[in-house]
């Protein structure tokens, strides 16, 4: 990390991410990757943010894995990946990823994007509110995940509500 926080605010990291999606400056793996890596001053180059573009609409259109939540695992990853061979770092990014998804499908019962869309229309108002508020939720979770693995503190306006 470049700059450290002094704290992590999980509601602006929440309505950040949602920003980047709901006016298309990111979808949402892009947005998720973008917000966790600015409010933990990562200093990330600007690749990182284009490595999560294949991501979208279950992996480029696929309907497969939600996007948000690759986006998520992605910057997980980046903080807490393994940089060589058998790293032991590798164990902190496999545990805090399966909490990711653990609170993902106990939240939205599937992680298959198909699924959370059916019978949605793409760029709909209905689609782009829950998907907008899926990006919200996993960039707050993925924010709450890595700043308690790091010791930072954390603002949390609504504590229980989120928490597995």
């Amino acid at each position: 990390m470049i700059n450290k926080p002094l704290e992590i605010d999980l509601e602006r990291v929440r309505r950040t991410a949602e920003g980047y999606y709901s006016t298309w400056e990111y979808y949402c793996s892009e947005a998720v990757v973008k917000t966790i890596g600015d409010e933990f001053g990562a200093g990330w180059p600007e690749e990182i943010v284009a490595a999560a573009s294949g991501f979208p609409v279950g992996f480029g259109g696929a309907g497969c894995t939600c996007g948000a939540l690759s986006g998520g695992v992605l910057a997980i990853g980046m903080f807490f990946g393994r940089k060589q061979s058998k790293d032991p770092r590798l164990e902190t990014a496999l545990d805090l990823s399966r909490k990711l998804h653990d609170f993902f499908l106990s939240r939205r019962h599937s992680l298959c994007c198909r699924k959370l869309t059916r019978d949605m229309v793409m760029g709909s108002v209905e689609h782009m509110t829950q998907c907008i508020a899926i990006t919200g939720e996993i960039a707050e979770e993925t924010a709450r995940l890595i700043a308690s693995e790091k010791g930072i503190p954390i603002v949390d306006n609504h504590k229980d509500e989120f928490q597995i």
